[in-house]
């Protein structure tokens, strides 16, 4: 059995209302890891090593703790989508991640997990929302939920030979270089699109949803930030082409999936490794097409000034389309020590539909592991994020119109969302660490009357 935990411990209660702390997840989750299901590995056959004999079960477990809070931020008015000075959040997560080998190349992975808390102001005011811990669904009781169920084959196709080591959704396995990789089932598009080895993970590295993933990539998911889907992925030589269908939720920002792909989205990326003044690196390149019952913002505006009514997005979705390109970059300086670029754009003419409310993003940062100062396990990051919205998207909000995240009631004075954050990860013993992270929101929400907000987390 393999098990991995990563924690990020408070002495507080977690969230309103909560019978469960810190301490008692965390004994919950080491249970859960070593009550699981035991290796079944056959012994190594005589003249050979471990390693030509593939575990055939793996298990591995994590517990995340996050507590985030506001300070106080100038803030001459609010609506139903804003942020609060001086509140506080707690999410707690804890997450089994359950694989099987179903042949040489094949696997089953399930990931049952427990979820408990909330984001800030239950994940609305910011469209960089500052906690990817955070769901759009929260809870002051822990509930239990499946949300990734799905075989993954491998074909190789020749060449050399590449080891993938055991981690979480992923089983030790030898595979050529040149390979087709097919999944199917229930998981998160970013599990395969839009990865940055350095900002892709808030549990173990950034926590702002902008810094994690580019911000424009409306990416199909229900309110938790999964779907069902199949995708395909080609490796040869320095290049990787991946491409996907999913479905989209049933309305915009939903619980549950709209089934049968009668509202999906196609998704594509082209991805080039190679060698910067000696420096690997990679890049890629990602495009969303999304097809479903969509409004346009302007028809929505057009139809409350003639009515006095209040916006309805409902009242004018129709069968259309909304599509969006990003690119990401991750360049390797030194084994310690990596930079990264995020950017994309997407159709603001339209209601976002999964993520957030991003017309258009930049974000760069680094990444520097404490080796440097004898800290090996440590890491240090830093990223400055930029989000924008269309001219279209303003009118609306200003209107009083609502977004997926952000909706101060009013938009008289817009201006583009500036994001600092940065975070100190230390590495308490192997799989467990405390990190401390702070963020600085200008403009949240687009809006200038409101903030600069400080967010403290840890």
């Amino acid at each position: 059995m393999v098990a991995l935990l990563l924690f990020h411990p408070s002495g507080r209660p977690v969230g309103a209302g909560s019978r469960l702390r810190p301490a008692a997840w965390l004994l919950i989750s080491l249970f859960a890891c070593h009550a699981a299901v035991a290796d079944e590995t056959p012994p190594p056959a005589a003249g050979t090593s471990a390693a030509d004999t593939p575990a055939e079960f793996a298990v591995h477990g994590q517990l995340t703790y996050v507590e985030q809070e506001t300070h106080s931020f100038r803030a001459p008015y609010s609506g139903r989508n804003s942020l609060s000075p001086d509140k506080g959040a707690e999410t707690v997560d804890i997450t089994l991640f359950v694989g099987a080998r179903l042949g040489r190349d094949a696997e089953l992975w399930i990931t049952p997990e427990g979820d408990e808390g909330f984001g800030l102001d239950d994940t609305l005011g910011v469209a960089g929302f500052p906690s990817g811990e955070a769901y759009k669904v929260g809870a002051n009781q822990p509930y239990f939920r499946l949300p990734r169920a799905f075989i993954r084959d491998t074909l190789s196709l020749g060449g050399a030979e590449e080891t993938v080591g055991a981690a979480p959704n992923q089983m030790a396995a030898v595979h050529s270089a040149d390979r087709w990789v097919f999944t199917l089932g229930k998981f998160a598009v970013t599990d395969i699109f839009d990865i940055n080895r350095y900002a892709h993970d808030p549990r173990v590295d950034f926590f702002n949803w902008a810094a994690v993933d580019a911000g424009s990539f409306d990416y199909a998911a229900d309110a938790w930030g999964y779907t069902v889907g199949a995708a395909a992925e080609w490796y040869e030589g320095p290049w990787a082409i991946r491409a996907g269908v999913f479905d989209l939720s049933n309305i915009p920002n939903s619980i549950h999936l709209d089934p049968g792909a009668h509202e999906f989205q196609i998704d594509a990326e082209a991805e080039r490794r190679y060698a910067l003044f000696g420096a690997p690196g990679k890049s890629l390149i990602t495009w969303f097409h999304s097809r479903g019952r969509m409004a346009l913002l302007d028809d929505a505006v057009d139809l409350a000034e003639s009515t006095g009514e209040p916006i309805d997005l409902a009242a004018v979705r129709r069968y259309r389309t909304r599509d969006g390109v990003s690119f990401s970059s991750e360049l390797e300086l030194t084994s310690d020590f990596g930079l990264f670029a995020r950017g994309g754009k997407a159709g603001g003419n339209v209601e976002t539909y999964e993520f957030t409310d991003i017309d258009r993003t930049l974000a760069l940062g680094l990444s520097l592991a404490g080796s440097r100062w004898a800290r090996a396990d440590d890491t240090f990051g830093l990223a400055g994020m930029i989000n924008g919205i269309s001219a279209t998207r303003e009118r609306y909000l200003n209107a009083g119109g609502l977004g997926i995240l952000v909706g101060d009631g009013q938009l008289p004075h817009p201006g583009v969302e500036k994001i600092l954050e940065t975070y100190y990860s230390v590495g308490i013993a192997p799989g467990v660490h405390v990190s401390l992270d702070y963020q600085r929101v200008t403009n949240p929400g687009y809006n200038r009357d409101r903030g600069p907000v400080p967010i403290l987390a840890v």
